[in-house]
Order: structure tokens, then C-alpha cells, then sequence
């Protein structure tokens, strides 16, 4: 089966790409390559791959393809808020297109990474469901992503299968790491600095899960059958997967032996939710098998660490965190107003990124 996986060259894609290969998929990539240089370790990318911008895909790009893997966007609020109206020409007016242009060009199954954030701000006494709880997206990604979710499965058919899987905060390593994601941060904090200053009380919750575990849920939309997840979303993370911030500095502050905790408690911190992954635990359970739980992932990332001999610049500057890359191919010249890749510059990118 020809899989297409567009942001193949982000975080979650460096991932999910070699994962899909072992398991024998014939896998293409689709990206804008914002973040092709972003690499802290080697890494084999010999796959077919088409660099180009998401809203310029063609039905000839799609040739062949016959399942989605839907990953590429601005990837979380930080970058939604930097420029709010091209987060909803990418990440919802780009994504609907894509979905109909696919839906034309034959592709039989359509998986959407989708986003917690539309929940926004909850009641923490009941844990958050698919269908019932209410949304209420506050930020230009959330509303993004929210609207483009709802669309998509309106074009769901016997031949289309549409599903979107929400996944909770991701953490864990990757070729193509990211620093502003909250586990990854605090450990990559504690590593670099031996320490870790939560500006909270640290009782604040947040659903977290480890970036194999999410591939492992797309990977399930994909050989699913169609009638448990077509049309259909699924919250993606593990049995008691939700945490305090608390909880989830104390786990760094183990991965880090030394390091030092403190909270200051001098913000409060309104963005708090638990989720229900009931759903995905029981309906997909022959197919999504989560096997990562914070302590795991925070070794996994200390070992990639020290393999890499990780310094606190890396883990501030633009190379791991996605906002920073972002303005720095903006100032350089790198992308246009719209943020697409500059064709002049097309051949010195690597540079740029």
C-alpha cells in the first residue's frame, strides 16, 4: 500500500516515516521542508519525497497514493498566534482542498492528525470524550484544526474513509527533536541547565504521550477497519495517561539525576483539561498498542542527549524550537509574505534551515 505522510520531514513525521517502512508500506513524502535541516542526529531519508508547499499539491502528486497520513501545518499555537491568518489558509483551507483533491484522485483512506487544543479551557472534574464534551477552541490552531476536522469528516464515504485521531502533548525523540513541547522541554532543561523552574503551582493538567505511541494511532487509521473509525475521532494516549505539571517535572527531574526542581508559583496557569482515551483504548485496541510511559521516554531522550553531546544552545535556539526557525527563514528571506519557499533560493535552503 502507497502511503503519502505530508510533514514527513517534522518532529512526528522523522518518526512515523521510518516506522511505516519497517512495516513494509511504500511511503512518499510531502513537505514544505520549513524544517528539512532541523536533524540532531544522522538520519536515512532516501524515500521518494516532494518538496513543496501543501496549498500547491496537484492530483498528479498523488499518483498511486492510496492512504494519507495528514500531518503537515503550523504546528501549535505559538506558531498559530506568530501569524493567524496564514495558520488558517494552511492548516484549514489548505487542508480541505488537499482532502477533495484526494478524494478525486482515488485515495481510499484519509488520516488527520488532529489536536487536543479544541477543547481549550475545561472543567478538570470529567475527563474530556470525542463527541460529547464541548469544544471550545480559543486559538487560531485550535479553531484551525477544529473546523478543518469537522469539514473532513462530512466527506467521508464508502471509498473516502475519514479519521482523525487528537493526540495529547507529544514527547519522546526524534531525528528532528523539538524543544517546546512541555516534557521535552523541562527534561531537556534539567539536562542542559540542572535545573527546572515551573512558573505554576504545578497543578495544572496535561494529557501527554510518546511520539511512537502517536505513529502507532495513525498507523491504526490506516489498517482499521473502516467501520470503527470512518467519520470517527479518537483521543490518542495511554491507560491514566493525564498528569499534573507536577507530575510531569517530577518524571524529568528523574531522567536527570541532580537536577534541581523548583516551583515558583508566581503564574497561574489557566489551560487545564483531562481527557477520556477510552475510545481509542478499547475500539482500537487490536490495532493501537501504546508501549511508552514518561520514565521510558525521559531515558530515551538523556541517551539521544548524551549520544549527541546536547548543549543548553540547541535546546534554546532554532533547531529545536519551531517558532524560532520559523522567523529566522522570514527574516533571511528564506520564505514570501505567504511563507512559501523562495524558488530563487530553492538550492541554498539547507543554509536557510
Amino acid at each position: 500500500m502507497k502511503i503519502m505522510v505530508t510533514g514527513d520531514q517534522g518532529y512526528i513525521g522523522s518518526v512515523l516515516v521510518p516506522t511505516l517502512l519497517e512495516k513494509s508500506y511504500d511511503v512518499v513524502g510531502f513537505d514544505s521542508g520549513y524544517f528539512s535541516g532541523n536533524l540532531l542526529m544522522d538520519y536515512s531519508d532516501s524515500y521518494p519525497k516532494i518538496t513543496k508547499d501543501l496549498r500547491d499539491i496537484s492530483v498528479e502528486d498523488l499518483e498511486g497514493v492510496e492512504g494519507i497520513i495528514h500531518l503537515a501545518g503550523l504546528s501549535n499555537d505559538p506558531l498559530g498566534e506568530f501569524s493567524p491568518k496564514l495558520t488558517q489558509d494552511i492548516n484549514y483551507s489548505g487542508t480541505i482542498r488537499f482532502a477533495k483533491m484526494a478524494k478525486e484522485a482515488g485515495v481510499s483512506r484519509f488520516v488527520y492528525a488532529s489536536s487536543q487544543s479544541m477543547y481549550g479551557i475545561s472543567n478538570t472534574d470529567t475527563e474530556l470524550d470525542e463527541d460529547d464534551s464541548e469544544k471550545n477552541p480559543v486559538t487560531a490552531y485550535a479553531i484551525a484544526k477544529w473546523d478543518a476536522e469537522q469539514e473532513l469528516h462530512t466527506m467521508t464515504s464508502q471509498d473516502f474513509v475519514v479519521t482523525s485521531f487528537r493526540p495529547s502533548t507529544v514527547f519522546g525523540a526524534s531525528p528532528r527533536l523539538r524543544c517546546d513541547i512541555v516534557y521535552n522541554n523541562l527534561v531537556s532543561c534539567a539536562y542542559t541547565t540542572g535545573k527546572i523552574e515551573i512558573m505554576s503551582d504545578g497543578t495544572p493538567w496535561r494529557p501527554i504521550i510518546h511520539v511512537q505511541d502517536v505513529c502507532s494511532a495513525f498507523i491504526s487509521g490506516i489498517e482499521a477497519p473502516a467501520s470503527i473509525v470512518s467519520g470517527r475521532a479518537f483521543n490518542v494516549g495511554i491507560q491514566d495517561g493525564n498528569y499534573t505539571v507536577r507530575d510531569i517535572a517530577e518524571a524529568a527531574q528523574r531522567a536527570v539525576p541532580g537536577s534541581e526542581l523548583v516551583f515558583t508559583g508566581e503564574h497561574t496557569d489557566p489551560r487545564t483539561y483531562r481527557v477520556s482515551f477510552k475510545r481509542i483504548l478499547t475500539e482500537l485496541k487490536g490495532y493501537y498498542k501504546p508501549e511508552w510511559d514518561l520514565d521510558r521516554g525521559g531515558k530515551e531522550l538523556t541517551t539521544l542527549f548524551d549520544k549527541i553531546h546536547f548543549k543548553e544552545d540547541q535546546f534554546r535556539g532554532r533547531n529545536t524550537i519551531r517558532l524560532k526557525q520559523l522567523q529566522y527563514l522570514k527574516e533571511t528571506s528564506c520564505l514570501d509574505d505567504s511563507f512559501r519557499v523562495q524558488v530563487s533560493i530553492f538550492f541554498i535552503f539547507q543554509e536557510c534551515s
